[in-house]
Order: C-alpha cells, then structure tokens, then sequence
C-alpha cells in the first residue's frame, strides 16, 4: 500500500523579512539614484524649480495675469509639480525589475517589495521637493491665497494611484517588450502640453474639452489647483475614473508580473 502524498508548502515570510528587504532596498536606491552625484538631491530640488522659473519667466513677459489668481509661479508650481510627480514615479516603477534583476533570483526578495521601494523612495523625495519649493514660493512671493490641505491630499493621493497603475503595467511591458520603453516615453511627451499645466480645463471648448477629460491627469491638475485656490470650483473632476483606470493597471500588471516575470528573467 503506498503511502499518501505529503502536501508541499512553501515558506511563507515573516513581516518583518519583508519590511527589511524594502528597506534594504531602500537604501540601495537611494545611494544608486542619488548617492553617486554630486547634486543628489540638491538637482531633484533644482529641476522642478527651474522649469517653474522659465514658465513664470516666459508667461510673465506676455501676459498680466495667470488664468487662476495673480502669482505666476504659484499657478504653474500646482500644475508642474504633480505632473512631474507623476511622471518620474511612473517611469522609475516600469524600469523595476530590471533594476533589481540581481536582487529577485534570492528567493527572501520579489518584485512587490522592488516596486514599494522605489515607490516609498521617489513617493518621498517628490513631497519633499514639493515642500521646497512651494515653501519657497510662498514665504519669498506671498501668494494671496488660501491653501485647502484636504483637497490637496486627495490629489496626492490620485497623483499616487495614477502613477502605481501605470508604473505597475509597464514594470511588465517594459520587462516583456523592451522597446516599450522607448514607446512609452514618445506616448507620454504630449501629456506635458494637454494635462492642464498652461491652461485651465475650462477655457478648452467642446468638442475638445470632451476627449480631454479622458486624460486622468486632467482630474489630478484640476483637483490640485481646486486645494491651492479657494475662489476656483472645476466641476470636471471625477474621483472614479482616474481611480478605476488606475486599479485596472495595477492589477494586470501584478498578475501578469506574478505570472510571467521569473520566466522571462530566466531566459
């Protein structure tokens, strides 16, 4: 009579072997991204607040006025800043997994703690520059303004959600198709013209303001302009499709990373 088969289980991590392989990855992000360079986070600071700079520059020399309110680099610092937010989190979440192919063949570390890390490091670092540089925006210029930390939160948080969707999806496509990188980046570069950095949402007529509020940073721009500016009132804003959309990336790539990713590094 054989005997029954045994039941193979596979270790399961402790909760604390998880935190201290994102921390361990942590710092090992934040010694490559900024520990090599003699600016580090000095030129994190610095690039945000120079193109602020430029745009306040060039608008101020044509025009008396921004569309929201009176302070040019307060009006484009709201759209700016979320936007380069976005982005830069975006592209450091799709470059993942190559970045920790080394670390992912020990069987203690995966791809989720890889992409918390770098979200937790980027995530961190652009709240810090945010803080700079609106700070400095506001003790050097005084705006004449109210600021609504709540609703500048909330479009944080969307900021957030929007970037780990999409950072999630193409931490599996960039991996799968390496020429999706370089697609992504030539897809992404009219997003700076049509998110809502220059111009507000309402001044777009129709058709065209239609086909805008499918672009999920239209919602985060207008929200983040709604905290900083309490006379402005955008009724565009939707809360479920921004977050929807974003929800339906993060999952796909999760599953298809979870799926597909220790067979394609192992080819």
């Amino acid at each position: 009579m054989s005997s029954p088969k045994q039941a193979v289980l596979r270790p399961v991590r402790a909760r604390g072997a998880t935190i201290r392989a994102i921390a361990a990855m942590v710092l090992r992000e934040m010694v490559t991204t900024y520990g090599r360079s003699p600016g580090g986070y000095v030129w994190a600071i610095l690039e945000p607040a120079a193109g602020i700079a430029l745009l306040t520059l060039i608008f101020s020399v044509g025009f008396r006025t921004p569309p929201l309110g009176t302070n040019f680099a307060l009006f484009y610092a709201s759209g700016m800043l979320p936007f380069l937010m976005y982005s830069d989190i975006t592209n450091k979440l799709g470059q993942t997994v190559q970045f920790s192919r080394s670390l992912l063949s020990y069987p203690r570390v995966t791809f989720v703690d890889a992409l918390v890390a770098r979200f937790l490091l980027n995530a961190s670092t652009h709240m810090l520059v945010h803080f700079a540089v609106l700070g400095f925006i506001v003790f050097y210029q005084r705006p004449e303004t109210t600021f609504d930390f709540s609703i500048i939160l909330q479009a944080y948080l969307m900021a957030f959600a929007i970037a780990i969707g999409f950072g999630t999806l193409n931490s599996f496509l960039t991996l799968a198709y390496p020429l999706w990188q370089t697609a992504w980046a030539i897809l992404s570069r009219p997003m700076f013209l049509i998110s809502g950095i220059f111009f507000l949402f309402e001044a777009v007529p129709q058709p065209y303001s239609d086909y805008l509020w499918y672009n999920p940073l239209v919602h985060v721009i207008g929200l983040m302009r709604d905290g900083f500016y309490p006379f402005y009132r955008p009724d565009h804003i939707s809360f479920v499709y921004p977050l929807a959309l974003s929800a339906t990336a993060c999952i796909s790539g999760l599953f298809l990373l979870n799926r597909y990713h220790r067979d394609i590094l192992n080819k």
